[in-house]
């Protein structure tokens, strides 16, 4: 097992930065979220985790192309995720 808590720190720092330098659709901003989420759905948070990768997948639809590989990835996130709640 990871530590989890401090992961989710350090996405949430990195999450912080991109919010104040970057664009609010630029596609690093999903990558963060996406990670948040993966540390929450680790952590047995289904319901915020699921909120994150949401926030994703909006952001990667809106800053991707429709086939891009994370895109993709972000959504099959959201849908496993889906299911487990």
């Amino acid at each position: 097992m990871g530590d989890y808590p401090k992961a989710l720190s350090y996405y949430e720092k990195d999450l912080a930065i991109g919010q104040q330098s970057l664009p609010s659709n630029h596609p690093d901003l999903a990558k963060s979220y996406n990670n948040i989420g993966l540390v929450y759905e680790n952590m047995g948070n289904y319901l915020k985790a699921h909120s994150f990768y949401e926030r994703a997948v909006e952001i990667g639809q809106q800053s991707l192309p429709t086939n891009h590989p994370n895109l993709k990835m972000y959504r099959e996130n959201l849908e496993d995720m889906k299911k487990k709640l």
